[in-house]
């Protein structure tokens, strides 16, 4: 299955918020459907629904997840949180979650289009997975400077995940560590989405 490419708002209306995808929001009319009046939801559907939203607000294929999952079953620890660790600290998230792009989809045109640097080397993978101490940079173009600059300005972010630093006025941001599950604030039961998998993983 490949990348979902249709209307962002009318995933959002299914799935409910997902800061990741859009940062667009239903009008008030529109809001998302309140399924809990609307008889028995069966466990399939509870499962299928939270992986849809992972999958959705991180721009993944369903390949691309089926693959982290096994990735994060390997791992030491809780697979479900070392799972939202793979996903958050992929390159075009790291963006995201900067300020540097307002959404993963905008974060990975940026480095589908070359505009950034990882450690001084051009990244164009959104799937690069970052570590700690790795340094982000905007290529030294005007027109590069001049979008991340839009984007940081647009920026709604309350405050800094404490897991990312961002220098704005040099147009640099710095991995500081593994991101804390406290800071990812999705509104997503990962623990179902492993569940879904575990027939397939």
């Amino acid at each position: 299955m490949s990348r979902y490419r249709g209307p962002r708002l009318k995933i959002i209306r299914r799935l409910r918020a997902l800061p990741g995808l859009t940062s667009k929001r239903p009008k008030s009319g529109n809001d998302p459907i309140n399924r809990s009046s609307s008889g028995k939801i069966s466990q399939y559907r509870i499962r299928l629904e939270e992986k849809q939203k992972l999958r959705f607000h991180y721009g993944l294929t369903e390949r691309q997840l089926l693959k982290y999952v096994r990735i994060a079953r390997k791992a030491k620890g809780s697979t479900g949180q070392v799972l939202l660790q793979l996903l958050e600290m992929r390159s075009d998230n790291i963006i995201f979650r900067s300020g540097m792009a307002l959404t993963i989809p905008g974060a990975r045109q940026l480095v589908n289009h070359r505009h950034l640097l990882v450690n001084d080397r051009v990244v164009d993978i959104p799937s690069y997975r970052c570590k700690p101490q790795d340094v982000i940079t905007i290529r030294d173009q005007q027109r590069s400077r001049a979008i991340i600059k839009n984007n940081i300005n647009l920026s709604q972010r309350d405050k800094m995940p404490n897991h990312l630093t961002l220098h704005s006025s040099q147009y640099k941001g710095l991995v500081n560590r593994i991101i804390d599950s406290k800071w990812i604030n999705l509104k997503i039961n990962e623990l179902l989405v492993v569940e879904y998998y575990s027939r397939r993983a």
